[in-house]
Formats: structure tokens, C-alpha cells, sequence
């Protein structure tokens, strides 16, 4: 159905971290008005979609975004405005012309998936379609995803000594996405109280984790497995999983990978890991090795491949090139799936139709700065891809993807769980 744009627009607002960024908003002739609110994250890529940063040190330490809202308040609105369109993917190409850049980085990925988010929200609302209904590809099931709660932040988005970046919460087995997040917020009560009962601090990350002075990744999934238990919960499986985001690319010095003290070789890292899946109830690892180490994930991969999801993130970013390259080389097994690091929801969906096409998983995420949004929560839902995650149980801008899950259960009969 053809739709017609009648304006395009930005203002600058702060995301969850306190730092700038765009809520877009597409309006067409028929009256129908839709707005987005953008992502950004702390722990990015090197081949990720570049942001457009003003790096006017006097505003927001340089990091404003007020270059990104004049681009689609005036090349963009210019380009889009009165201009018809048959679906999505044009409006999409339009942006990717406009910009002319491999990495958009002229008009900045910021502002080009604004709109891009935005005008899938429009276009939805116009046909009288749920978002999820809009986005849902030819030939897919669409299912509610498994959530995976954020509950210990290290890394970059904590200030510990945790060199692992997010540790995770997967109720697999529970019955419904309801329950799903009933259990994620009783395990993660009983985290702060345990945490609390042996002495460590219950602040937050980035992310709505704890973010405890604890030093080794092991010492944090031992934890995690008495909470679970204490909170009448399986771990497991069958029960509720745990998964893992080392973002490695992070700690990787020199050919080695730096962890509380210890400098390990790809395949010494491959070995620890070994041991923890060996150990401890996790079913997924994400950006277990650095984004250069190529050889490392082929590695990975055929160790453990078949034993756990290994999901690249920083190695991949959502690029279908890249995409394609990993599924060539047999390093990793699903992919991370994150609009704003591509730029654009047409690109993404493209990059998911290359791994379901690859058998393999896709797994959809925010950002460590995320607004109110929640059009993730409706991506992963339309291309049936079995998990997501948005941060903890806690904190606005992440339970509002979780509770858009809920909202969708309740008026649907889609079935939950993974799809691998």
C-alpha cells in the first residue's frame, strides 16, 4: 500500500545514560504520525554504523547530537517529504542514497535509523497493524522471544573490576512470556539480597544489572546459580539458563585476552570457557572472542558449537556482509541483532533472513543507552528469532521491552520460547 510523507522530524533528548540522542518523528498525508526513539551503545564495534557526535566540547562533553537532528529536519525531510512510497524498503533505500556512505557516516546512523524506526511505526499504524504484524517477513512464524535479563553488568558498562560485561538470566522453560518475567524479578530480588548478605554494593550498570566489586566471571555464575535456586527455580535448561556476554573485544591486548590478571591465548580463553559451560548451566555465549580474532572463532566454533549458541556481536554487527563472511568461515553460530549498528530496519531484517536462511539463531538486543522505545520487543516477536534482551528487570527504558512482550501475549496466540 502506498504511502505518502508529508514531514520528517527530530528533536535532541537524553538517553538512559544521561547522554544525547534523537527522538525522530515520520508523519504522513493520511494524518498518521509515529515517533522513535534511538539507541546507542558504550561497547560498539569497529565496523558498526557511525553516530553523528557534534564534538562541541562546551555541550554534553562533545557529545551532542544537534548536527544529527539538522540533518533530518532539513536533507532529510527535504529528500522524504511529499514523496510516495511503496513499503518500508524504499524508504529505507532513499535514506541509504541520500547518506552515500558505506558506514552512513554523513547524515550519521543516528538520525537515518530514527526515521527508519519511525517510519516502520507509521507505516504499521496506518494499515492498522500491530508493528510486529508489519514487520512480520513472508514465510516466518512470528513468536514471542525468550527474555534474557541483564542482572550483573561489568565490563564498560559497570564501575567494577568485572572484566565480563554482562552476565544473564534466561527463563527457557518457563510457560509464557508472563512467567518468563515473574521469575526474572524474583531471581533477580534474590541477587541484590544475596549479594547484600555477603557485603557487596547492589548499585547498578549501565543496564539495570548490579555491578558487585567481584573479580572473576566464575565467582558471579556461582552466585547466579544460588539464586536461582533460592528463588524456588531450575537452573538449566529446562528451567532458566544462563547466558553469557564476555564482550571480549574489550579485553583483548596484544594477541591476548587480559582477565583479572590472568593473559590468556585464544585457545586458553576457549579452555576456560569449556570449563564454564562444563560447570555452569550456560546455554549461550556472545562475543566470547575479540572481533579480529577470526581464527580464535573458527576455533570456538568447533569446540563448542554444538554444545552452546555462540553469537556474534562486535564480530559481526549486524552487517550482512559480514554476516555472510562468518557463515563461510564457520565462526559462530547466530548473530546479535541490533538496529542502530547497521542503521536502517530493512538492513536488518535482511542481515536475520541471511541467518535463518544459514540455520542460523538471531538473537535481538538494545543498547547500553536505550530510551522508552520498544520496537525491538516487536522485531523480535515478528521474525519468530526466540530471545532477546533489553537489560535487567529494572529501570523504565528496559522492563518497557519486556512489558511490550507481555502486552503483545495478552492480545495474541503466539507461541514463546526458543526456535534452536
Amino acid at each position: 500500500m502506498v504511502k505518502t510523507v508529508s514531514k520528517v522530524s527530530a528533536v535532541q533528548i537524553l538517553d538512559s545514560r544521561s547522554r544525547p540522542t534523537l527522538a525522530t518523528t515520520v508523519t504522513l498525508s493520511d494524518g498518521t504520525s509515529a515517533r522513535a526513539g534511538v539507541p546507542s551503545g558504550a561497547s560498539t564495534g569497529s565496523r558498526e554504523a557511525v553516530e553523528a557526535r557534534d564534538g562541541d566540547l562546551s555541550r554534553f562533553n562533545g557529545g551532542g547530537v544537534l548536527d544529527a537532528v539538522a540533518h533530518v529536519n532539513g536533507e532529510i525531510n527535504a529528500a522524504l517529504a511529499a514523496r510516495a512510497f511503496a513499503n518500508l524498503a524504499e524508504v529505507d533505500q532513499a535514506l541509504i542514497d541520500l547518506d552515500a556512505t558505506t558506514n552512513k557516516s554523513r547524515l550519521g546512523a543516528n538520525a537515518i535509523v530514527g526515521v527508519s524506526i519511525a517510519a516502520a511505526r507509521a507505516f504499521a499504524n496506518s494499515e492498522g497493524l500491530a508493528l510486529w504484524e508489519y514487520l512480520q517477513p513472508a514465510g516466518v512464524n512470528a513468536r514471542l522471544p525468550v527474555p534474557h535479563f541483564n542482572v550483573v553488568n561489568g565490563g564498560v558498562h559497570a564501575p567494577n573490576n568485572l572484566d565480563f560485561q554482562e552476565f544473564m538470566i534466561a527463563p527457557i522453560g518457563a510457560p509464557s512470556i508472563a512467567e518468563a518475567v515473574r521469575a526474572g524479578s524474583e531471581i533477580y530480588t534474590k541477587l541484590k539480597q544475596l549479594l547484600a548478605s555477603k557485603g557487596f554494593a547492589t548499585g547498578l550498570g549501565d543496564e539495570g544489572g548490579f555491578a558487585p566489586q567481584i573479580d572473576r566471571p566464575e565467582d558471579v555464575l556461582a552466585l547466579l546459580v544460588q539464586a536461582i535456586n533460592e528463588a524456588g527455580y531450575r537452573p538449566g535448561r529446562d528451567g532458566v539458563a544462563i547466558a553469557l556476554d564476555p564482550a571480549s573485544s574489550e579485553f583483548y591486548r596484544d594477541g591476548f585476552y587480559k582477565i583479572a590478571g590472568e593473559s590468556l591465548s585464544s585457545t586458553e580463553m576457549i579452555d576456560r570457557y569449556e570449563e564454564i559451560i562444563s560447570t555452569y548451566p550456560v546455554w549461550l555465549l556472545e562475543d566470547g572472542l575479540a572481533e579480529s580474532d577470526w581464527s580464535g572463532w573458527e576455533q570456538l566454533t568447533a569446540r563448542l558449537g554444538d554444545r552452546v549458541e555462540l553469537v556474534g556481536d562486535d564480530l559481526l554487527c549486524t552487517n550482512p556482509a559480514i554476516i555472510k563472511e562468518a557463515i563461510a568461515r564457520h565462526a559462530c553460530n547466530a548473530s546479535l541483532i541490533k538496529v542502530n549498528q547497521i542503521g536502517t530496519v530493512s538492513e536488518t531484517l535482511e542481515a536475520m533472513r541471511i541467518c535463518r536462511d544459514a540455520g542460523w539463531a538471531q538473537f535481538v538486543s538494545h543498547r547500553s543507552g536505550e530510551t522508552e522505545d520498544t520496537f525491538i520487543a516487536d522485531l523480535a516477536v515478528a521474525t519468530g528469532c526466540g530471545h532477546l534482551k533489553s537489560g535487567a528487570p529494572a529501570r523504565g527504558e528496559r522492563v518497557a521491552k519486556y512489558n511490550r512482550l507481555i502486552e503483545i501475549e495478552t492480545v495474541s496466540t503466539l507461541g514463546y520460547g526458543l526456535t534452536t
